[in-house]
């Protein structure tokens, strides 16, 4: 494994070893710091020992499915996730955007775009939309509380309420921008988004689900059709 101190790490869960070596390589060029696990298990003991910054995951693992990779990566080091499978069924991707995932990248794939998507992630989770870097704090609004240095959520009744990265990250970027529209783009980063994207949109009711006392009707994420997304409530960092 290349050594680059200071560098985001990267977990690569890639059972096919010659696309392991193309991911891998490409890494390497890159200056990212990686360590490869070609199963499923593996990786996950990889996670616990050692939390990446950004996991890579095949959904053809021979020893567990990639989906269930997914949610205890979420469970127990939570980290940004891009998807790299042979599949390209719609559903796949719905659902592993569920479970917390960022990205969705189908094989065959060029290089290049995977190391495009990594950074764009990366950047994504370092800072706001159009911000330098925000230092580590903590949020309070409306009774919650949220951690940004341990991505850690508490309810106004004290309940720790588990978030993936994804969520985390776009939380975040909510509780950076408070009473302000942000776009779609600006919520997911310097990408350019599909219309027919569903990322946003299902990170955006997760994290309903869990703030919003009646997800269906939201008083502090809430829709302007046609702009974004609103955060409403005051926010103090301390």
């Amino acid at each position: 494994m290349t050594r680059a101190p200071g560098h985001p790490r990267i977990l690569v869960i890639e059972d096919e070893a010659e696309i392991a070596r193309i991911i891998c390589h490409a890494l390497d060029e890159y200056g990212f710091r990686w360590e490869h696990a070609a199963t499923g298990r593996h990786g996950l003991q990889s996670a616990q020992q050692r939390p990446p910054d950004l996991a890579i995951v095949d959904l053809g693992l021979p020893d567990m499915d990639g989906m269930a990779v997914i949610r205890q990566l979420q469970e127990s080091a939570p980290c940004a996730v891009i998807i790299l499978t042979g599949r390209n069924d719609v559903t796949d991707r719905v659902l592993g955007l569920e479970l917390g995932a960022d990205d969705y990248l189908v094989k065959p794939f060029e290089p290049r775009e995977l190391i495009a998507r990594v950074r764009s992630i990366l950047r994504r989770y370092l800072r706001g939309p159009g911000e330098a870097p925000a230092a580590p704090g903590t949020a309070l609004f409306s009774g919650w509380r949220f951690d940004a240095a341990r991505l850690g959520l508490t309810a106004p009744d004290g309940r720790e309420v588990s978030l993936s990265a994804a969520e985390a990250s776009m939380l975040q970027a909510l509780l950076r921008n408070p009473n302000r529209i942000l776009s779609r783009e600006q919520l997911i980063g310097e990408r350019e988004v599909d219309p027919y994207d569903r990322s946003i949109d299902v990170r955006i009711s997760r994290l309903r689900r869990k703030l919003e006392d009646d997800p269906q009707n939201p008083r502090l994420i809430k829709t302007v059709y046609g702009a974004g997304y609103l955060f409403c409530s005051t926010v103090a960092w301390e």
